[in-house]
């Protein structure tokens, strides 16, 4: 970002999170406290990423023979149980029950697996899915035990 955009000029050609930055950045003072007086705000200083920890050939064939595993993803709606009289009593027209409350976020599952939750959305024509929440690592291992 130029300091010109800073000083709260066109924001038009930013994002709406380049625009916020350049507002905040607008009503700051020199010193970094907030002329508002909202508290005091300083610039966090970041390393460059570098790629120091590339990958040697042996370790991307066995990379390459991992990223190629099929796995079966699926969204889950919700579930229910029913006996199997009234499953063969279901015809056109019948409505099952789930044990889900509407709007609440789909189950997105990895080979059985529940690895994140989300919401649809339609692109183009065809269903998706928006990952709201991704489920950590810890969390699934602990969902196994």
């Amino acid at each position: 970002m130029s300091d010109d955009t800073k000083k709260g000029e066109d924001t038009s050609d930013m994002d709406d999170w380049e625009a916020a930055l350049a507002e905040q950045a607008a009503t700051e003072g020199d010193d970094g406290t907030d002329i508002e007086g909202l508290g005091n705000v300083k610039t966090a200083q970041l390393e460059e990423l570098s790629d120091e920890g590339s990958v040697g050939p042996e370790e991307t064939r066995k990379l390459d023979a991992i990223l190629d595993i099929p796995v079966t993803i699926s969204m889950e709606v919700g579930r229910s149980q029913i006996s199997i009289r009234n499953l063969l009593q279901l015809n056109q027209g019948s409505v099952v029950e789930l044990e889900r409350i509407a709007g609440e976020p789909l189950d997105v599952l990895v080979n059985g697996t529940l690895i994140a939750h989300g919401e649809v959305v339609v692109v183009n024509d065809k269903f998706g899915i928006r990952l709201t929440d991704v489920i950590s690592q810890i969390e699934r291992i602990r969902k196994l035990k």
